[in-house]
């Protein structure tokens, strides 16, 4: 099993990364690749989750182990599989899906790609009371929550990752920096909301 892999990131595409080691390359597919962008060309270490079917061999990586951990978990849930689990991970953070399954909270996990009301409530039954390691500590005073229990810090966030998103797209630090003002206006959304809110102020200007 991969545990980790540590080397120079040398090329970030729409759903992975390339990690160079030891003179080998990696490929590690990601929930959202562009959170590596501040990296590229330096040395990083990347949690991976190894996929071994008979059929196949896939390289799972995250930036953050517990994100790694909830992967692993999501596919002991039937009806979730690497993609969905995949979709789930690069549009919400760790603490807001707990937060979602710990108050059973299945219109909200509906809005994920694939996932329906059946394969909701299997995820609340699966990971329900499992998980709340990840919540937010309430006794934080700083901690700020917005609707759907996403955090100032998770906003924070999501805004510099959709940020990071834009930036590789072409836009320039001058550019993103005008619309990221504009964002941090928002009360909510996720990285792909704001890249989407970023896209439609770019083409205003």
């Amino acid at each position: 099993m991969i545990a980790y892999i540590k080397g120079q990131l040398t090329t970030i595409e729409d759903t992975s990364i390339l990690i160079e080691a030891g003179g080998l390359g990696y490929e590690i597919l990601c929930p959202n690749p562009f959170r590596f962008q501040e990296s590229i060309n330096k040395e990083v270490k990347v949690h991976t989750y190894h996929y071994v079917r008979e059929d196949q061999q896939t390289l799972f990586g995250f930036k953050k182990k517990e994100d790694k951990q909830l992967f692993a978990q999501l596919l002991n849930v039937s009806g979730i599989g690497p993609k969905g689990a995949l979709a789930i991970l690069g549009t919400v953070s760790v603490p807001e899906f707990v937060s979602a399954i710990e108050q059973e909270d299945d219109k909200y996990l509906t809005k994920f790609p694939g996932v329906g009301k059946k394969t909701a409530r299997q995820m609340i039954l699966d990971l329900k009371g499992k998980l709340i390691v990840w919540l937010p500590d309430e006794k934080n005073e700083d901690t700020i929550f917005y609707q759907d229990g996403l955090t100032s810090q998770e906003k924070r966030e999501h805004i510099e990752d959709a940020s990071e998103a834009l930036k590789a797209l072409g836009y320039t630090e001058k550019e993103v920096k005008l619309v990221r003002a504009e964002l941090e206006k928002a009360k909510e959304g996720t990285v792909d909301d704001f890249v989407r809110q970023g896209l439609q102020l770019l083409m205003k200007k």
